[in-house]
């Protein structure tokens, strides 16, 4: 064993200490919800936490941090994604959080209005990942029967279990769009 300031060390605290490596910043540009970026970020840094803390937008919320329940789903070139499973630093496209959808004029997006209309949310949480993934599920072309939604739709965890009102919201929506 050996001394490190005083105290004594073990082998695992040893070699943890000469494994770990300091990794310098890098320079990101990001372009969020049509706003453009410049971050130093630690290359390990995820889109999720670049959003959150080095930006401020805290809509995207971390829920697992394993990429299993879909609360920080953003999109990114217009495709749903798991910003804690993206490094920050492989991001080329512009990223859209639920912060971006709605219009300059504070007018909702209809995915929005229609988790509202449909009390499509309980505690809140899960809510801006499952509006992002219901709003790829549409463009997609996932929303035709209310099965189809729940499975392309699977990915995203409500505890509270308001997945009837979710399916509903995205009915709603989808039929408000005329997509589907």
């Amino acid at each position: 064993m050996s001394a490190l300031n005083g105290m004594v060390a073990s082998p695992a605290d040893a070699a943890q200490s000469s494994t770990r490596q300091d990794f310098a910043n890098v320079d990101v540009h990001l372009n969020v919800n049509g706003r453009d970026h410049r971050l130093s970020l630690d290359p390990r840094t995820t889109l999720l936490d670049a959003l959150r803390h080095h930006l401020g937008l805290t809509g995207s919320k971390k829920g697992c941090d394993h990429g299993q329940c879909g609360a920080c789903t953003v999109h990114i070139g217009g495709e749903r994604r798991l910003s804690c499973l993206t490094l920050a630093v492989m991001v080329r496209e512009p990223v859209t959080t639920i912060e971006g959808l709605e219009a300059p004029d504070g007018t909702l997006h209809p995915m929005q209005q229609a988790f509202i209309d449909q009390d499509a949310f309980q505690c809140g949480y899960c809510t801006p990942g499952q509006i992002m993934s219901a709003i790829a599920c549409v463009k997609e072309g996932h929303a035709n029967s209310p099965a189809e939604i729940r499975e392309y739709m699977s990915g995203n965890l409500c505890r509270c279990a308001a997945y009837p009102h979710i399916v509903a919201a995205i009915e709603q929506a989808r039929d408000a769009t005329g997509r589907g």
